[in-house]
């Protein structure tokens, strides 16, 4: 980093264990990226009363040359944020994907996918905002109420042939477009 790393405290105090876990976090994002400008990070305590320890935020600012990513996500497992420390590993793991993903772009090694493929609507679950496609090669693949454009999602019927944009996730194969 050309910058030096940036350590700010709020509503707790300054702790030397916890600088030295996120200066020892920020020096392996260099694996990550090799031309990080500067990496802020604020620890915060969310004061919120309630029966349950504090919850911990953690946000990192990294400045490369083209771009400033910022790591700050509200976590849906609250209770995993009450240790400052897992905290802490997840928004370093968070700003490690960012880098290697924004490395990636940079360096045009990004994913291509085809642009689009036909196949046919087999299942409509309205009630839970989603279907799925059988493929040309007979493959299902999963797609959202949000992902279809034009008509939309309610015009849909179980035998329609569609064009779509598939990627591949965590999950398995999805829709990201849906063209009717």
């Amino acid at each position: 980093m050309q910058i030096p790393l940036q350590i700010t405290f709020r509503g707790i105090p300054h702790s030397d264990a916890v600088e030295a876990k996120i200066r020892d976090k920020a020096s392996k994002l260099d694996k990550f990226h090799s031309h990080i400008m500067s990496c802020r990070v604020a620890v915060e305590a969310e004061h919120q009363r309630h029966h349950q320890g504090n919850q911990y935020h953690i946000r990192i600012d990294i400045t490369t040359p083209h771009k400033e990513l910022v790591t700050s996500r509200e976590h849906h497992d609250k209770q995993a944020h009450e240790d400052i420390y897992v905290a802490i590993r997840d928004a370093f793991n968070a700003a490690a994907r960012q880098l290697e993903d924004y490395a990636r772009i940079q360096q045009g090694k990004v994913k291509t996918h085809n642009l689009q493929s036909t196949g046919t609507i087999i299942r409509i679950l309205p009630e839970k905002n989603h279907g799925f496609i059988e493929a040309e090669d007979g493959h299902e693949i999963y797609f959202h109420r949000n992902s279809v454009t034009g008509s939309g999602f309610d015009a849909l019927l179980v035998g329609d042939k569609i064009r779509y944009i598939e990627e591949i996730e965590d999950l398995g194969p999805q829709a990201s477009i849906v063209y009717p």
